[in-house]
């Protein structure tokens, strides 16, 4: 039977929706009626594909809106008489057609420190419990389709979050080498934190329903990256080891110490920041800096009075001791 069909038809300078009505087979899925319009109306349309079984990724688009892979949206799902509109995916640059700029998440693999092999350990000698192996296997199920970074709103509507946000998809491979008990590595969280924007999300739970091989990302990765993160940073036993030690101390067990950084001379609001007085050789206060530059306003008691106030005029007194 015939469909009706509307496709993003463009490139990085702009474009729009195109209509065409295309002949479907029972069992068919939207990448089969892409080939079709391929095959048929237009060989220009550019579409990105490879294993056609939902195991590349690589044919990631929004279909009526959705973040899907082409090639596992069956027909079926859509009723007869609905319009099926395909477009490429929002948060990534388009470079034509359907197919858009995914670089930024390879950047942000690259910045993701690697497993880390124990120290004293041969390659084929790591031994670990099978319920440590279990734990860290599903976010392995990852194909990179990209469709949980493309539908986190984070970056999805707000593109000033890029730079500081590394998205689900990778928070997934830092909780996975983080419950890794051979992992060497200690500042997994500090860098979720502090390297990978953790904070930014909210928890809505998004990345997880676009997920094709059905990755719990947000409960079993981000929650408890989270939580880890609140217990080494935040809790206040935690909080109170790191007032006791010294920074040497914390930075050779491998915490990380934020170090202060000098104030910026003005105010954005262009005012210019009060500055301290200058320290003697001994680390001190000069004792003249801690006179007022200015005379203070008149007394509230009268010109007449002197200070300190003769003991006739004190109306306190402290009790007899006896």
């Amino acid at each position: 039977m015939k469909r009706h069909f509307r496709v993003w038809r463009g490139d990085s300078s702009g474009g729009d929706l195109e209509d065409f009505d295309v002949e479907v087979n029972e069992g068919e899925v939207v990448l089969d009626v892409i080939h079709r319009l391929q095959a048929t109306q237009t060989p220009d349309l550019a579409c990105r594909w490879n294993c056609k079984a939902g195991k590349c990724g690589s044919c990631s688009m929004e279909i009526n809106g959705m973040p899907r892979l082409g090639c596992m949206t069956r027909m079926s799902t859509f009723t007869a008489d609905e319009t099926v509109t395909i477009t490429p995916l929002r948060t990534f640059p388009v470079i034509r057609d359907l197919v858009t700029d995914v670089s930024f998440n390879y950047e942000k693999a690259r910045e993701t420190p690697a497993f880390a092999p124990p120290a004293g350990v041969a390659p084929g000698e790591y031994r670990m419990q099978q319920v440590d192996v279990e734990r860290s296997q599903e976010f392995r199920k990852c194909i990179e389709c990209f469709l949980c970074q493309n539908t986190c709103h984070v970056v999805r509507d707000h593109e000033e979050n890029k730079e500081a946000f590394a998205g689900p998809r990778f928070f997934i491979r830092a909780a996975e080498l983080d419950m890794h008990p051979l992992d060497a590595r200690t500042d997994r969280k500090q860098h979720a934190q502090q390297g990978q924007g953790l904070g930014f999300c909210n928890i809505t739970k998004c990345c997880t329903e676009v997920c094709p091989e059905h990755i719990k990302i947000t409960d079993n990765a981000i929650i408890p990256m989270k939580e880890r993160v609140v217990d080494r940073r935040y809790d206040p036993l935690v909080r109170l080891g790191r007032k006791i030690f010294r920074r040497d101390q914390l930075e050779a067990a491998g915490e990380s110490v934020p170090r202060a950084t000098p104030a910026t001379a003005e105010t954005p609001s262009g005012r210019r920041l009060p500055e301290s007085p200058a320290l003697g050789p001994d680390g001190r206060l000069d004792i003249a800096e801690l006179s007022a530059p200015i005379q203070g306003g008149p007394s509230p008691f009268g010109e007449d009075i002197t200070f300190p106030l003769p003991p006739e005029r004190v109306t306190y007194h402290h009790p007899d001791p006896s």
